[in-house]
């Protein structure tokens, strides 16, 4: 309802204003080609999609209202909620991707996917970061196809990125800086495969990455999963000077920017 009354209010403002949302993006594989597996994937699968599904159609899908009710939950409608939530859906719909999951009906058989952030099973064809993540480039164009071919509107990848132990070595040209090459082909990989999507038919407005300098990362609140593009000097313990020190996927991604995306293919 918050969403849908900002949403009006923006359109009120200015009619050409363009409201969205964020959601996380995390492709389900079932682990099998058991039937079982493959409802355990819609189901996990679902619970992503309940966010954009009230964004963009602006009503409870039905799987949602069978939850609710198998749960005993009532939503609680005032009047005129559920005719504002339909009238005001957002225009655009930005989104994070940092990896897939596999999931399976009898979880306790695999091993566990213990980097994923919502859980799963581990996907045996992955690899994965130093903090379990696993790594799919394929995984992106998946979503924006189907994130697509659900709603027909426009996507905004708003975080995609590597968290990794950066180490501080002295460069050729005798400045500090961060070897990164495993970052350059990890988003060379990814930028390439939304390439792929857009060459799809996806309508994808923009791209940018988590983040552009180091900082404390959310999901594990420690300094040394670091993703930029610029080191800073600071430690987990608080110790550091702060200064700052480009990565060598600094100008890598500076001239992604310029070529707009040629480089990807040199």
């Amino acid at each position: 309802m918050a969403s849908a009354l900002a949403t009006k209010i923006g359109h009120e403002i200015n009619p050409d204003f363009q409201s969205g949302c964020i959601v996380l993006a995390m492709p389900a594989y079932p682990m099998t080609p058991n039937p079982e597996d493959v409802l355990s994937a819609r189901h996990f699968e679902n619970s992503n999609y309940l966010f954009s599904d009230i964004h963009v159609r602006g009503e409870y899908p039905g799987y949602a209202k069978r939850l609710f009710k198998e749960k005993g939950i009532e939503i609680e409608f005032a009047e005129g909620d559920a005719e504002l939530l339909k009238e005001n859906t957002v225009d655009f719909i930005s989104f994070s991707y940092y990896m897939s999951t596999a999931i399976a009906a009898n979880p306790e058989e695999y091993d566990s996917g213990v980097g994923n952030l919502l859980g799963g099973v581990n996907n045996p064809y992955l690899e994965s970061s130093e903090w379990g993540w696993q790594i799919d480039p394929v995984g992106l164009r998946i979503v924006l196809n189907e994130f697509w071919d659900r709603y027909q509107k426009p996507l905004f990848i708003v975080e995609n990125g590597l968290g990794a132990k950066d180490v501080l070595v002295e460069g050729a040209d005798g400045e500090m800086t961060v070897e990164d090459d495993y970052r350059i082909n990890y988003l060379e990989k990814h930028l390439q495969q939304v390439g792929e999507a857009i060459k799809d038919g996806v309508e994808l407005m923009g791209y940018t990455t988590w983040g552009c300098i180091d900082l404390v990362s959310a999901s594990t609140a420690e300094l040394s999963k670091r993703y930029g593009f610029i080191y800073v000097d600071r430690n987990n313990d608080g110790s550091g000077t702060l200064n700052r020190y480009k990565k060598k996927s600094f100008d890598w991604y500076k001239e992604v920017i310029l070529t707009n995306g040629e480089s990807l293919y040199k």
